[in-house]
């Protein structure tokens, strides 16, 4: 499905890869907060990635409670506990990433934190996302 939202790209930077430097739409506003990768009953799947692969399904569950998908999503920002272990995953988080939010890429920022609330929690993401008004 094609994005209502624009990619906001300034003249002369390198393309960036995997994520957009900006977004720009009409219409609700979406916030999701941090979702975590735990499933429906609290539990978390072993590993970095399983963890952003349900966290990231998590937010589109969140989104079609208000009629949105990943192309509505404008921001993610991405708390994980451990920036080696991110950094490591890098190969297998792509094909991971769009097998949930397809060739969709956000804005996008990613920080190290101490800890997380949940104990077993590797990575924390929220969403901003931007759903068109319907059409008159």
């Amino acid at each position: 499905m094609t994005s209502p939202l624009t990619s906001l790209q300034p003249e002369g930077w390198p393309a960036p890869r995997g994520y957009s430097n900006g977004m720009m739409g009409r219409g609700r506003v979406v916030l999701v907060g941090g979702q975590v990768g735990w499933d429906s009953e609290g539990r978390f799947p072993a590993g970095f990635i399983a963890q952003v692969r349900q966290a990231l399904s998590n937010i589109l569950a969140v989104l079609r409670e208000a009629g949105g998908g990943p192309e509505h999503v404008g921001r993610l920002t991405w708390y994980v506990v451990d920036i080696d272990e991110y950094r490591a995953s890098l190969k297998e988080l792509g094909p991971a990433y769009r097998d949930v939010m397809g060739r969709h890429f956000p804005a996008m920022a990613l920080v190290q934190v101490v800890a997380l609330v949940e104990r077993e929690a590797r990575v924390e993401i929220e969403a901003t996302a931007i759903i068109p008004d319907p059409a008159p």
